[in-house]
């Protein structure tokens, strides 16, 4: 296969914000090249959330998750056919519920080969699996999507995308200078308090965080958890940390002081990076909280940027992303390295599910 080939893809990613379905089509050819050409966001109902977060932290197979994983297939064929676009493959992310490295899990639900049999279009699915079977993280996934698209960047740099987890990929002057891991909690906890006490989904803007007071006692008893000393490569599932004390606090104490808790997670980050960046560049739906934004540039030695100042949708970014991961894939390309996810080796993975009705299922 010639490794210049340019090929058209459709990248999704669903995170566990559970906000929506985020779709892009990218022209790459899964090395420094790719370009987005177009971006549409699907939101998920009230039903499809309540649905899907019932199967969070399931350990197997059972009846919820698989009608959580029916509603991501049925959701994402949908997104796909009103997305309008054709290509040559797409990239399918799946719904993460459960992700536990030690344990060699991390679970996306979502049926790849439905998809791609439904739209007509083959699918690379299941692009954790090798990684995590040979004994890495399985996360973050992004690192090389970050290293090609960064390449007009002076660096070293640094990516913070504050999704549902955060992580955050370091680039240094040398190409071969890249490391990456999640930092700690981003929107989940903020959001899943939000959702259980109000009828919004998140904080919009950061007002309701703006608007609290910080309980530093609390703040400092969650920073002595263990994952912030322990050296990357590391990851995590969203619901990794207890914070069941917020619970008699009012909604704007509380959402200050998990906005805090992810700020100073990041900050806790930069203790294992070789050296400061240049600049950090923030993505995810994080980077739209005013509060979270204003807090890292207070606190940090460095600027605190959008990514759309270097020329990035931070919206589409995560789907663009796994676009250029499914051409890597096809053409074997390494998905992960041994400094952003563990394993020994660059390793390529993802699964081929041709749209075929025969299916065929090759590694």
């Amino acid at each position: 296969m010639a490794t210049d080939k340019v090929y058209t893809a459709i990248g999704m990613m669903s995170g566990t914000s559970l906000d929506g379905i985020d779709v892009a089509l990218v022209r790459t050819d899964g090395m420094d090249f790719c370009e987005l050409e177009a971006f549409e966001c699907f939101e998920y109902s009230v039903e499809t959330r309540e649905i899907v977060q019932k199967a969070f932290g399931s350990t197997e197979p059972n009846a919820v998750t698989h009608a959580a994983e029916q509603e991501i297939t049925k959701t994402h064929i949908q997104a796909i056919k009103a997305f309008g676009q054709d290509a040559d493959i797409i990239g399918f992310h799946g719904q993460t519920i459960l992700h536990d490295p030690a344990r060699k899990i991390s679970w996306q639900i979502g049926d790849p080969g439905q998809i791609a049999i439904e739209t007509g279009i083959d699918v690379i699915g299941d692009m954790r699996q090798a990684d995590i079977q040979a004994g890495g993280q399985g996360a973050p996934l992004l690192p090389l999507c970050h290293r090609a698209f960064s390449q007009h960047i002076e660096k070293p740099i640094a990516i913070l995308n504050l999704g549902g987890v955060g992580n955050i990929t370091f680039l240094g002057k040398e190409r071969r200078d890249i490391l990456a891991f999640d930092t700690g909690p981003a929107n989940a906890l903020m959001d899943d308090f939000i959702k259980s006490k109000t009828d919004k989904s998140y904080d919009l803007d950061g007002t309701l965080a703006s608007a609290g007071r910080i309980d530093k006692t609390l703040l400092q008893k969650w920073l002595t958890n263990s994952y912030f000393e322990t050296k990357p490569p590391k990851s995590l599932d969203r619901d990794e940390w207890n914070v069941s004390e917020i619970q008699n606090m009012n909604l704007e104490d509380a959402i200050a002081t998990l906005a805090m808790f992810t700020v100073l997670s990041v900050q806790k980050a930069f203790n294992f990076l070789p050296l400061s960046p240049r600049t950090l560049y923030v993505a995810g739906g994080g980077r739209k909280n005013r509060f979270i934004m204003q807090k890292m540039n207070e606190l940090f030695s460095f600027p605190v940027q959008l990514v759309e100042d270097i020329g990035w949708n931070g919206d589409a970014l995560e789907a663009q992303g796994f676009g250029y991961l499914a051409v890597r894939s096809l053409k074997g390309l390494a998905l992960t390295l041994p400094t952003t996810t563990g394993i020994s080796e660059p390793m390529s993975g993802g699964v081929l599910y041709k749209s075929r009705i025969t299916n065929a299922k090759t590694a």
